[in-house]
């Protein structure tokens, strides 16, 4: 027999009601999930801050001896990794913004209007998020080379946003349904247009979903590999994933610029999540509306 759902979240909601016993049971499960999630970066940190005598020591101390930031120097100074964040900047953002205009835009019709295919469309959608990323190396390395768009911005950029827009139209798809239609007919009666009830009145009600689509179409580009390491082959234009790539050698791997060089990508992205934590938080919570 099945425990019921609701006794499941009681059980883990910790209130006044709760006994010392389970609040403090609640909190170590926590504290030890956290140390789990923390240590391997903690790990990351002390490979970068280790000397290069030291680099395959397999001692366990946070901060090693002899710490030192001599990797950081040296990525800076031996390696263009200045160049290969400023590509992934570039590209991600610009990934980012133009796949949520499109994902926003395409999701609203799905949502609000009928037409012929439209719940085929949406099984089109899904479906394509079904194939394995591997199958679809080389049709989009054929597609960007015809073009002439390999090594180029515009190429991977392309490549991105076909991979992400899918999934995204379906999240703000999702979110749009939860919003009251009369909301856009009252507004329209008092003269607005369409469009002007999307961008004053969905889209501001839509900002948690939005945010998730932002924060994933930016992951997406953010830590994409396999398309770059096909499609650009200029130095010039690597992203940080290709640059890291090859600080790996066939015998020999600079392990510690590799650790120093992940440590400072981790920024950007820890950046954002404090930053979109507000909207993160009330999105998790999709298909809610407020009276």
């Amino acid at each position: 027999m099945q425990p019921e759902p609701g006794r499941i979240y009681k059980f883990f909601h910790s209130g006044r009601n709760d006994s010392p016993f389970r609040r403090l049971w609640i909190n170590a499960l926590l504290i030890l999930a956290c140390v789990v999630a923390i240590y391997p970066v903690l790990r990351v940190i002390t490979v970068s801050l280790r000397p290069g005598n030291q680099l395959l020591s397999t001692s366990l101390d946070l901060i090693p001896k002899d710490a030192s930031l001599q990797n950081y120097a040296r990525l800076f100074t031996e390696k263009a990794f200045l160049v290969w964040v400023w590509n992934s900047i570039i590209i991600t953002i610009t990934v980012s913004i133009i796949g949520v205009a499109l994902a926003a835009t395409s999701a609203y019709a799905f949502s609000r209007w009928k037409f012929r295919m439209r719940t085929g469309g949406l099984v089109f959608l899904l479906t394509t998020q079904m194939i394995p990323a591997g199958m679809l190396l080389i049709p989009i390395y054929l597609l960007l080379a015809r073009l002439q768009l390999t090594n180029t911005y515009r190429g991977l950029t392309l490549a991105y946003i076909v991979s992400s827009i899918p999934f995204s139209i379906w999240i703000l798809k999702g979110y749009y349904d939860t919003i009251p239609v009369d909301l856009e007919e009252a507004a329209m009666i008092d003269g607005a247009t369409r469009l002007g009830t999307f961008t004053r009145i969905v889209l501001p009600l839509s900002t948690p979903a939005l945010a998730i689509v932002f924060l994933f179409n930016f992951m997406t580009a953010w830590q994409e590999f396999p398309v770059a390491y096909r499609v650009v082959t200029n130095e010039n234009m690597w992203t940080w994933t290709l640059g890291i790539k090859a600080m790996q050698g066939q015998f020999q791997t600079e392990w510690g610029m590799y650790a120093a060089a992940s440590v400072l990508i981790m920024f950007p992205v820890v950046l954002l999540f404090l930053y979109s934590a507000k909207w993160l938080v009330s999105g998790l919570t999709l298909g809610s509306v407020k009276g």
